[in-house]
């Protein structure tokens, strides 16, 4: 595209709970996981793996029924994600809720409302599959997805001085949670 047609273009946004990834899809969550890893953010990772043991998380979600995943794209390309898990089905006392994990939106796309929308159809998910609650946690230092999470009406409960490492120091972490309605 020219730089005019950029200028008039519009992106094209969607999210949606894939029931299974293609080869293309993989490489784009791993792209994207990457560049979010390079960020700052992302599911754990402070660098990003080896390629292989991306692809191969990735695969592995696809396996595990009390893992359900949302993505986003932008011009139908994947730019970020989450997963809901169900607790273990040994743990009936908290089979009403679910945790939000592995959020992120790469760098390239954000500023599109991809976050808002991940969340949005992460809580309308967690709805259909029957649950009342959802939990998560954040590092302090991911002051954009805290930014999300709040917008979207989530209530910080607990503070974790010690949550995580980074470059040998203690990082901060946020819990989160809300009631679905």
């Amino acid at each position: 595209m020219t730089p005019e047609e950029l200028s008039k273009h519009t992106p094209r946004i969607s999210v949606e709970s894939p029931s299974k990834l293609s080869s293309g899809d993989i490489h784009e969550l791993c792209d994207a996981a990457e560049g979010a890893i390079m960020a700052g953010g992302g599911f754990g990772w402070l660098t990003p793996p080896p390629r292989s043991v991306m692809e191969d998380y990735w695969r592995g979600v696809q396996m595990i029924p009390e893992r359900h995943l949302v993505v986003a794209k932008l011009d139908k390309v994947i730019a970020g994600s989450c997963q809901i898990v169900r607790p273990p089905r040994n743990n009936e006392a908290q089979a009403f809720t679910c945790q939000l994990t592995t959020f992120f939106v790469a760098p390239w796309a954000r500023g599109h409302g991809l976050a808002q929308m991940i969340v949005a159809e992460a809580e309308a998910l967690a709805k259909t599959k029957g649950f009342l609650m959802i939990n998560l946690d954040v590092r302090a230092t991911q002051s954009r997805a805290i930014q999300s999470f709040e917008a979207r009406g989530f209530s910080r409960y607990a503070v974790n001085e010690h949550y995580a490492r980074v470059d040998d120091a203690y990082v901060t972490g946020y819990y989160f949670h809300k009631e679905l309605k």
